[in-house]
């Protein structure tokens, strides 16, 4: 049988939300490999059935637990009850030993149900407090996807902090002019710069800043049900093989794609098996921004694959799929 806590004792809970490619994962890192003596579990939420985001985080001691069968704001909500429910059973039990959890939200997460879920499960309240909800924002793409997704101006509405990224791909007035847009819309989060993931944990983690008389002033209706769906025509799909992949043939494949189809990428990401490479290799892209990157060396017995994970508006699915299996070496 599960112990109450009193108030003080509750698990903190911190909400790392942000739209796709913002840096979340990237910060998550930053958060993971610090010298902190801090023991944090880890919920991390990708969208569409298959996702690279553990294998992106750092080997660290803490428990991660991955959800991606779905939108953590919506269909699979109460996966999130029950996960917590878990892992504070095994806290209790002392299998498992850690002082706060972080939720990774999916890029396309409208934080207020996840949120809500601390004040109106029984169980999970008694057990967990929000400690705050923490927004990242890509200075290179912001003002393109709050025009357009409503998800990215819940995640600006409801942040007790903002991490504005990416500010060094941009002109100063530009990164200016979005800091003033985004005061208008929540002028109660602190806004700080960061570059890929540096920032204080102290601007992190607990600074007591959600408060729920704030939040039922900006949405009334923030104990009631709340509905959530995703705009019909954004996807996700996946590739993988694990037959070496041709350098030459993959970049002109990512080269070809983020030409026709840049603006309805929404994000794209994945770690690839180059042949003749013995390390693994990370391509991550939001629109036409793309990066590589190099990552570990292939563990000795460990099968060498790739997965390239897609989500975008209106994809040719079938095309770029049979694009990429020609990249495959025979």
């Amino acid at each position: 049988m599960q112990t109450k806590l009193t108030h003080s004792d509750r698990i903190p809970v911190t909400i790392l939300t942000g739209f796709l490619g913002a840096g979340k994962t990237t910060l998550l890192n930053r958060i993971l490999t610090e010298h902190h003596g801090r023991r944090i579990a880890v919920i991390e939420n990708e969208f569409g059935e298959a996702g690279i985001d553990n294998e992106l985080l750092v080997q660290a001691d803490e428990q991660i637990v991955t959800m991606n069968n779905g939108c953590i704001c919506c269909a699979v909500r109460g996966d999130l009850v029950r996960i917590l429910g878990e892992l504070s059973e095994r806290r209790e039990s002392g299998e498992l030993h850690f002082e706060r959890v972080v939720i990774e939200t999916t890029g396309l997460a409208d934080p207020a149900p996840v949120a809500q879920t601390f004040f109106i499960d029984q169980d999970i309240a008694e057990n967990y407090k929000l400690d705050a909800i923490v927004t990242v924002v890509d200075a290179a793409h912001a003002h393109q996807q709050l025009a357009e997704h409503h998800e990215a101006q819940e995640q600006v509405g409801f942040a007790d902090r903002i991490l504005l990224s990416k500010t060094d791909l941009v002109a100063a007035e530009i990164a200016a002019d979005l800091e003033s847009r985004l005061r208008a819309m929540n002028p109660r989060a602190p806004i700080k710069r960061v570059h890929f993931g540096e920032t204080e944990l102290s601007d992190i983690l607990d600074i007591d800043g959600f408060k729920l008389d704030d939040i039922l002033r900006i949405e009334p209706d923030f104990l009631e049900d709340l509905s959530h769906e995703h705009d019909d025509d954004i996807t996700s799909f996946v590739f993988e093989t694990d037959r070496a992949l041709d350098a030459a043939r993959i970049l002109a494949f990512l080269d070809i794609m983020v030409r026709d189809h840049g603006n309805d990428l929404l994000r794209y990401k994945g770690i690839l098996h180059i042949a003749g490479c013995d390390k693994k290799v990370i391509y991550q892209g939001v629109h036409m921004l793309l990066t590589e990157s190099f990552g570990n060396p292939w563990p000795a017995g460990e099968t060498r694959a790739s997965r390239l994970v897609f989500i975008g508006r209106n994809l040719p699915r079938q095309e770029m799929l049979e694009a990429l299996a020609s990249c495959q070496v025979a």
